[in-house]
């Protein structure tokens, strides 16, 4: 039987754009302070720090993974992978969805219908990021080797749907949290499917903080 190869993706800590819930895309953004805080307080499962890390080349991931391996006390090289780099939004990087919704009405409601091949002006499709990233899920089923990968929503979006069958139209058969990771399997012939998502990074008691902290009025 051949055994199971392990892919791990986590998404990058927040950016003064994400918290003002602006497109980012190719932007290169950096963490904002509260977002480095939150990822150094991130605690990894104890069998993902030795296994191999690739991050994409953008600042807010490569980032994201300096501080992962300082406070888990894991000096070995990451590299730099240019298929992870988040999904193009041409244009539209830099305005805020909400805005879009309102300025562009049943324009933006059928270009979202469209699901996997939703593309912004000058930008990229989900499917097309499914397409980059097929021959690098080969390689690592070549590798034989578990890897964590540190990129975008999108990719981890793109993925997922991959994976499950989902179209991206309409909500995913299971919402992807944040402050977590996602645990995919990837067969011989570099197929994804779905093995865990949503496994939390928080330690217990932030977690609880977190929760209570959501909730509150």
């Amino acid at each position: 039987m051949m055994p199971v190869i392990h892919l791990a993706l986590l998404r990058h800590g927040p950016t003064a754009w994400n918290r003002s819930r602006r497109i980012q895309g190719r932007s290169d953004e950096p963490l904002d302070e509260g977002g480095r805080v939150q990822v150094a307080g991130w605690r990894l499962p104890e069998e993902w720090i030795a296994r191999a890390w690739v991050t994409s080349p953008l600042r807010r991931c490569r980032e994201t993974a300096a501080l992962l391996a300082a406070s888990h006390r894991r000096g070995a090289a990451i590299a730099i992978e240019p298929r992870l780099i988040e999904m193009s939004h041409g244009d539209w990087e830099g305005e805020r969805l909400a805005d879009l919704r309102e300025r562009l009405g049943a324009e933006m409601a059928a270009l979202e219908d469209r699901g996997l091949d939703y593309r912004a002006p000058g930008g990229e499709s989900p499917r097309e990021v499914q397409q980059r990233l097929v021959p690098w899920l080969v390689q690592i089923a070549a590798a034989k080797s578990d890897m964590l990968a540190v990129t975008h929503r999108g990719v981890i979006r793109a993925l997922y749907a991959l994976a499950s069958g989902w179209d991206m139209t309409g909500k995913p058969p299971t919402k992807l949290g944040e402050d977590c990771l996602h645990l995919f399997a990837i067969t011989s012939d570099g197929r994804p499917r779905v093995d865990r998502l949503n496994l939390s990074l928080m330690p217990a008691q932030a977690l609880r903080l977190h929760r209570d902290g959501a909730r509150a009025p």
